[in-house]
């Protein structure tokens, strides 16, 4: 069962217009999605994700409820290219829900879990590299950076020279058996409070699909595709992907610093973009109670001037 972190928020937030042309840029298992479509009678919906199995479930689903969408089988960094394919030069809104959808942890075989045992793989599309060539082939600088970066794990040297310690043994293949090693890496009363495989998995899904570099790469060329009042919402998970989020907004909500103060500023430096929210919206206590997984989500949303 996947729910949809944030929906109530998030559709009232994008401001819907019946005649509106709007993009998901994760569609994942089509719940932002469907809610969208019921809403644009007279709209088009162009929807992404790099996943085949979300894109297959996404497009049965989306077919009950009207024709008017279409669902491309890539990651939304190719959002402006698809576009302009399709001639559309400009949209009415754009939604990012980021973050591994309940299907893709609970489906075993992909390799995102550390709670159920697999091959060490976290690919969410067709990405050649897996966490297993990331495990067994970084340098202990490389794998150091990730966990302390990506991971914000303060054991992430440790971790790292655990790992290079038994690859050197054999190659560390499975989801658990990497759990194993980072439990040996911090001891166990360190793992049981404070969970240090959840943080080690979340960098290496993030390092194996490219997470953050895509997301800061792609925002601004977004933001530029919406129409005047057309509105921009953003769902993250954790901090690293809100700190990205909440900067690029600010920069494009901000006249640049350069010519702040003059009396006619150029076209080209002024703001973009206005808050719709100045606080990240966060999920409420009954959502909270329905499904664990909201407790890190935020909502961010912006509006084209």
């Amino acid at each position: 069962m996947h729910y949809s972190v944030l929906q109530k928020e998030l559709i009232a937030g994008l401001n819907i217009k019946e005649d509106g042309i709007y993009v998901d840029g994760t569609v994942g298992y089509a719940g932002d999605a469907a809610e969208i479509l019921k809403r644009i009678k007279r709209g088009y919906l162009f929807a992404f994700d790099a996943d085949d199995a979300a894109v297959l479930y996404s497009n049965q689903k989306l077919k009950k409820i009207g024709s008017n969408f279409k669902i491309f089988n890539t990651n939304y960094r190719y959002i402006p290219e698809v576009l302009k394919k399709e001639n559309v030069d400009f949209v009415d809104g754009i939604i990012f829900d980021l973050g591994v959808s309940s299907p893709q942890i609970d489906n075993k075989e992909r390799g995102f879990s550390f709670m159920q045992d697999a091959l060490l793989d976290m690919r969410l599309g067709k990405t050649t590299l897996t966490a297993q060539d990331v495990v067994n082939n970084y340098s202990l600088k490389e794998l150091t950076n990730i966990f302390y970066t990506y991971g914000e794990e303060k054991n992430a040297k440790k971790i790292a020279q655990e790992i290079v310690a038994k690859r050197s043994i054999k190659p560390i293949l499975r989801t658990l058996e990497l759990v194993n090693v980072i439990k040996d890496a911090c001891g166990s009363r360190y793992f049981y409070e404070k969970h240090p495989e959840r943080k080690i998995f979340q960098a290496l899904r993030i390092e194996v699909n490219d997470e953050l570099k895509i997301l800061e790469e792609t925002l601004p060329k977004v933001i530029k595709l919406l129409k005047p009042q057309g509105r921009l919402a953003v769902i993250t998970f954790h901090s690293l992907e809100d700190r990205i989020v909440k900067n690029i907004f600010k920069k494009y909500s901000e006249v640049d610093e350069l010519v702040r103060g003059l009396p006619n500023i150029p076209q080209e430096y002024q703001a973009l973009i206005k808050l719709v929210n100045k606080k990240a919206i966060t999920p409420s206590n009954e959502e909270l109670k329905e499904n664990s997984r909201s407790h890190s989500a935020k909502l961010r949303i912006v509006e084209r001037i």
